[in-house]
């Protein structure tokens, strides 16, 4: 990261008396607020991060795929802050259990609305097994909904993941390397040559016509791939040694990938830890963003560290535009979000 931040200077700040973590697992209560709690608890956490306090906007978990997001106290008393909403879908095992999916959050800055979607995609380099994650991200965009209720009346918001203004999804999304021989993707890893070994990488193919992912931005790779390190020995890669009987043979590959959709945003840094307590190296991008805010104000860009959530020219576009751009990305994927698309917003 730009500026390190050691484990030691992380912590949570817990209400006095407050002897267990508030769930906000549910939809949060949708009312605009500035400074305010923003769960039906009353009850809030924050972190200490390099002096700045954060506050914990909403989190969801399903399974073994957690989200959080959080912002700066400051912010959150400075902007209006609304429409907190969570999601999850199950497309795991017959295609509707929790061991692979999604839990996503919406939310809206001002007149800027985010998503972030942190997904946990079919495992496997078998013939095949693409079109399973392929298809796990279909039913993510289609099953994926942040309904409006009573309390809501007349504020609207998104309804589904490509009517926000800003979408950032990330995640072990599990695409491997295609057409590629073990032996020879090792070597492209001894020589450090990322850009060779990303020819062969499915995901980037999904973003290209007619992929799932089409229109969807990623910074440069330029670290090595983050799966399959040696559950005994986390320094090495699994398999490619012919006297270690026994130990799975996996191709390396970057399963671990940060994607973002949506204009406004900037891409600060794109890189991978070095963390070594499972068979994956973890991921971490820092962006910069800008959002519309009241007729009366000028637009404000946030700072790096100003949305943080647990794990890319700056233009404003309304939620109408941003909608009719993923319409044209994946095509019949999407649901209409009929009263999202009728609100137009222009550039302050």
């Amino acid at each position: 990261m730009l500026n390190p931040i050691s484990s030691d200077s992380y912590h949570y700040v817990r209400n006095p008396g407050l002897e267990k973590r508030a769930s906000f697992s549910a939809i949060c209560d949708n009312t605009r607020m500035r400074g305010k709690p923003i769960t039906q608890h009353r009850h809030h956490q924050q972190a200490v991060i390099g002096g700045s306090k954060y506050k914990l906007m909403a989190s969801k978990k399903m399974v073994g795929v957690f989200i959080s997001v959080w912002m700066k106290e400051e912010l959150v008393t400075k902007y209006s802050v609304s429409n907190v909403k969570v999601s999850s879908v199950a497309c795991g095992i017959m295609g509707y259990l929790g061991n692979k999916g999604s839990v996503s959050v919406s939310m809206s800055i001002e007149r800027t609305s985010f998503c972030f979607i942190a997904a946990h995609l079919a495992s496997g380099e078998k013939q095949g097994d693409e079109g399973r994650r392929n298809h796990q991200v279909s039913e993510i965009f289609k099953r994926t909904s942040f309904p409006r209720s009573a309390k809501d009346e007349h504020n609207i918001h998104p309804l589904t993941i490509l009517g926000h203004d800003r979408i950032f999804w990330f995640g072990d999304l599990n695409y491997r390397l295609y057409n590629l021989e073990d032996n020879l993707a090792r070597h492209l890893i001894q020589k450090k040559d990322w850009k060779a070994l990303q020819e062969f990488d499915q995901l980037r193919r999904e973003q290209e016509d007619g992929g799932v992912f089409q229109g969807w931005r990623e910074g440069n790779i330029e670290f090595a791939p983050t799966y399959k390190y040696s559950s005994s020995n986390f320094n090495r890669y699994s398999g490619g040694v012919p006297s270690r009987s026994g130990e799975k043979q996996r191709t390396p590959a970057w399963c671990d990938r940060i994607l973002w959709y949506g204009k406004g945003v900037k891409l600060l840094s794109y890189l991978r830890s070095e963390i070594k307590f499972s068979d994956h190296r973890p991921v971490s991008a820092l962006f910069s963003t800008q959002i519309e805010v009241n007729k009366s104000s000028n637009p404000r860009i946030f700072s790096k560290d100003t949305i943080v959530p647990n794990i890319m020219p700056p233009e404003q576009i309304g939620t109408s535009g941003n909608y009719e751009e993923g319409k044209a990305t994946l095509l019949s994927l999407i649901v209409k979000d009929t009263e999202a698309s009728s609100i137009h917003t222009k550039k302050l």
